[in-house]
């Protein structure tokens, strides 16, 4: 008995000693960072982040961009009924609302409300084709219109000549040149409201009153400063604003049949490709229409 209890005094003491030795290695101390003084500039830290560059400001907008036009749009203000061909206007250059187009199937129009509305201020007349308009510089209203239009195509409009108006188109009188069936211009002298040159060519019919045409009186006769010839006249004229003695002219060669168009060259039927190699217009310049000199401009078609 003596024995036994010995024996387990010393495993009691075996176990004893074991769990105090294991004990003691897993449950020691852990190593710790020593603390980090207060202001020590090694103190490991989380690195802030870094900041974000600001955005590049986007380009000024060009003022002559589509953002600046994107939202405009060509849209039609009339005459509403008229069959095309608008061809030439009138602009009172004092009051810009106030304007008159010449259509070449349906006679003039009058506008004071930019386009908003239409007055036909033509219908009275022995012509409904209108070729050019033509407003005096001097009493800002329209004083000539001229008659037949200047295209060339079959279904083209053809007139009586040019008409003259005093009272702002309320009323017209023809004052001449009958037989020319179109006129291509009108150009008031800004110095004298009576000296207008007239731009004439015929197209259906040979000879005419086609060439350049003045007046000194208000229309009551005309002179052919640039006379024309069977298939040859004037399509256009132009005043020298900065210089009225100094004008400009041009010469169409024209003439239309059943069966063809002579639409610039030789005065005589050739071959197209002569045609295309000849002169068809010139540019003639005179001193207050007295005497003009010659000079091509370009060559045909």
């Amino acid at each position: 008995m003596h024995k036994l209890r010995s024996s387990f005094v010393l495993v009691c003491l075996s176990l004893s000693f074991t769990a105090t030795f294991f004990g003691q290695r897993q449950t020691g101390p852990l190593p710790t960072s020593s603390p980090t003084p207060a202001g020590d500039s090694t103190r490991v830290t989380t690195p802030a982040a870094s900041p974000t560059p600001a955005p590049t400001p986007p380009p000024p907008p060009d003022p002559m961009g589509t953002q600046a036009f994107g939202g405009l749009r060509f849209r039609s203000i009339g005459p509403a009924v008229t069959s095309g061909r608008v061809l030439a206007f009138a602009v009172d250059p004092n009051d810009r609302t106030k304007y008159y187009v010449a259509v070449a199937s349906g006679g003039v129009w009058k506008t004071v409300n930019p386009g908003t509305t239409w007055t036909s201020v033509f219908d009275n007349e022995g012509a409904f084709s209108i070729g050019a308009i033509a407003l005096d510089q001097k009493i800002r209203r329209p004083s000539g219109s001229g008659t037949g239009e200047r295209n060339s195509q079959r279904s083209v409009g053809y007139g009586d000549g040019v008409y003259r108006s005093d009272d702002g188109g309320r009323s017209w009188r023809n004052v001449g040149l009958k037989t020319s069936e179109h006129i291509g211009r009108i150009a008031i002298d800004p110095r004298d409201s009576n000296v207008v040159f007239v731009a004439a060519r015929a197209l259906w019919a040979p000879g005419g009153e086609r060439g350049l045409y003045k007046t000194t009186d208000g229309g009551k006769t005309w002179k052919a400063v640039i006379p024309g010839t069977e298939h040859t006249g004037v399509t256009d004229v132009a005043i020298d604003p900065a210089n009225p003695d100094t004008m400009y002219a041009a010469t169409w060669q024209r003439r239309r049949h059943f069966y063809t168009l002579i639409n610039g060259g030789p005065e005589c039927d050739t071959q197209i490709d002569r045609r295309r190699q000849s002169p068809d217009a010139a540019s003639l310049r005179s001193a207050s229409g007295r005497s003009w000199s010659h000079r091509i401009v370009h060559l045909a078609c």
